[in-house]
C-alpha cells in the first residue's frame, strides 16, 4: 500500500506541533511526513509498522520516526472499554537540525537524529519518563513546552540501546504525492484570506476537487475539519492581537474574520479554556509580575 504525505501544521505560535489522542483505538493509517516525530503510545497493544519493520507493541511504546520514514500504530479497542492515547510531538526537519547543529552541547542529539531515519524504539522505561513530561504538555503554554520537548530529546539521549527498526536498506526519500501540492494551495490561500470570509466551495475548486471530496481530503490531510483549521489560526491571530494591541474585542474579532462577538467569545473560549477579556488580563497580570 502507497503511503500517504501528512500535512503538518505546527500548533499555535509553536515552531513544532504537539498533540494528544484519547481513542477508543487506533486505525490502520499509513503516512509519512518531512517532519521528526516523538511517539508515545499508553494504554494500548497492537501492531507498529515503521518502515519495512512490522512488530508487536504493548504499553509505553516509546518511538523516534525520522523524515519522510512510512509509519503507523494499529490497535483494537481494549476489552475493558478504556481510552488508549496517544502523545505526538512532530518537529520540522531543518528546525531541530539546525539548532543540533549550532550548539556543541547538542551533538549527542545530532547522532541520534541521524538513526532515526530507520526509526528508533526506546526502552519502556524511557517511555514512563516520558509520560510524564507529556502530561506536563497538556497544562503548559508554548515555552514551558519548547524546554519539555528538550527534555524529552534528553530521556531518549540517556537510553544505552534504542533499537533501529526499519531496515537500514529502507528508504522512501523525499516522495511525495499530488495532494500535497493541492493542500499548500488551499493552506496558503486560508492564510492570505483568514480574515474575510471563507468558503469550502471556493477551497475545493483551488485543489479541483468536489466539495464533499475536498471536505473528506482537507480532514485526512490536517487531522482538523476545515473550520476547525480556521478557527483555530483565527484565534491565534487574535491572540496576537490581545497581546500586542489595546484595540477593543469586537474590533479584534472583526479583524480576524469572525462574523459576530458572540461567535468569536464562543470559539476563543473553546479553543483557549478562557474569553478573550480573560486571556487579555491573564497576559497582562504576567507583565505586572515580570
Amino acid at each position: 500500500m502507497k503511503p500517504m504525505c501528512e500535512k503538518v501544521i505546527p500548533s499555535t505560535n509553536s515552531s513544532w506541533r504537539y498533540a494528544k489522542y484519547d481513542i477508543p483505538q487506533i486505525d490502520f493509517n499509513w503516512h509519512y511526513h518531512p517532519e521528526y516525530e516523538v511517539c508515545l503510545t499508553l494504554n494500548s497493544q497492537g501492531l507498529r509498522y515503521v518502515g519495512d519493520n512490522i512488530a508487536d507493541y504493548a504499553d509505553a511504546d516509546l518511538v523516534l520516526v525520522g523524515p519522510n520514514m512510512p509509519h503507523t500504530w494499529h490497535s483494537s479497542p481494549n476489552e475493558d472499554g478504556s481510552m488508549q492515547v496517544v502523545h505526538v510531538a512532530q518537529i520540522p526537519k531543518v528546525w531541530i537540525e539546525n539548532l543540533s547543529a549550532d550548539h556543541p552541547e547538542m551533538t549527542a542529539l545530532e547522532t541520534m537524529l541521524k538513526r532515526s531515519g530507520r526509526g528508533l524504539l526506546f526502552s519502556s522505561h524511557s517511555g514512563e519518563r516520558a509520560k510524564v513530561l507529556f502530561e506536563r504538555m497538556t497544562q503548559e503554554d508554548t515555552f514551558q513546552r519548547y524546554i519539555l520537548l528538550l527534555e524529552l530529546f534528553n530521556i531518549m539521549l540517556q537510553d544505552k540501546e534504542p533499537q533501529p527498526l526499519s531496515s537500514s536498506f529502507f528508504s522512501y526519500g523525499d516522495k511525495t504525492d499530488a495532494g500535497i501540492d493541492k493542500l499548500d494551495r488551499v493552506i496558503e490561500y486560508i492564510y492570505k484570506n483568514f480574515d474575510s470570509a471563507l468558503y469550502a466551495d471556493d477551497m475545493a475548486k483551488l485543489a479541483h476537487m468536489s466539495t464533499n471530496h475536498f471536505h473528506r481530503f482537507f480532514k485526512r490531510r490536517t487531522e482538523r475539519t476545515l473550520t476547525e483549521f480556521i478557527n483555530q489560526l483565527r484565534i491565534g491571530k487574535a491572540c496576537k492581537l490581545l497581546i500586542t494591541s489595546n484595540h477593543p474585542i469586537a474590533v479584534i474579532s472583526d479583524k480576524c474574520g469572525f462574523n459576530n462577538i458572540s461567535n468569536f467569545n464562543r470559539q476563543f473560549l473553546s479553543i483557549k479554556s478562557c474569553t478573550p477579556s480573560q486571556f487579555r488580563k491573564q497576559i497582562r497580570a504576567k507583565h505586572l509580575l515580570s
